[in-house]
């Protein structure tokens, strides 16, 4: 009866360790999501005016989105991409 009561015992012990971890380790999620998502939004607030005026200008000529645009809006999608797997 009493090696039935120490197991009860370690096993709550151990759940209660493991909630404890996973409760810091989504506090610390949810501080590097929040990171992330004002790090992005800097990144499309400076992306917004270059995309409108690539999208006037590929208008007016049959030029693609310059190089440096593309590699902006691709470090953009992975990201979110990168959010996206934090949420």
């Amino acid at each position: 009866m009493a090696d039935t009561k120490d197991r009860i015992t370690k096993a709550a012990e151990q759940l209660k360790q493991q909630r404890d971890e996973l409760r810091v380790k989504l506090h610390l999620a949810k501080a590097d999501a929040k990171d992330e998502w004002a790090k992005l939004e800097r990144q499309w607030e400076e992306l917004k005016p270059k995309l409108e005026a690539a999208r006037q200008e590929a208008g007016k000529t049959a030029g693609s989105v310059g190089s440096a645009l593309s590699l902006a809006v691709e470090e953009l999608k992975k990201g979110y991409e990168r959010l996206r797997k934090l949420l």
